[in-house]
């Protein structure tokens, strides 16, 4: 294991970070040191967030290491993949496909703020003429 290579990347997604390092390894996903199926509860999220690798023909080739913190669980994934699809980058000739699948864009939609006199971000209160 002396002298292997490993690749870093900083994924973010609404208030989610996740810092990602790749291992040559099987594919194996872990987040927060839980197995992901695990720890995202359902593997469509898992799915969601290994793209880049099916993008880029690179399934089963990196061990992704990750911790994730902030934001729920949608956006985590979501960090995940963009800190994947990051990583990737230093580890081989990969932009074109990832820049053109658009996994490298950080994805800058937030929650609008509350604002007074709203009931929400827009909901206004009940009009009431009488």
């Amino acid at each position: 294991m002396a002298g292997e290579a490993m690749y870093y990347g900083t994924g973010r997604r609404k208030n989610a970070t996740a810092r990602v390092r790749l291992v040559p390894g099987t594919g194996k996903v872990t987040v927060n040191g839980r197995d992901a199926k695990e720890y995202f509860g359902r593997q469509q999220l898992v799915d969601y967030a290994t793209t880049p690798f099916k993008v880029t023909d690179t399934e089963g080739h990196f061990d992704v290491i990750a911790r994730a913190n902030g934001g729920g669980i949608s956006g985590q994934a979501g960090a995940l993949r963009h800190g994947i699809a990051r990583a990737l980058l230093t580890a081989g000739e990969y932009r074109a496909e990832l820049k053109k699948a658009g996994y490298l864009t950080r994805d800058s939609r937030m929650v609008e703020r509350k604002k007074y006199g709203l009931k929400k971000a827009r909901k206004r209160p009940q009009f009431s003429k009488r």
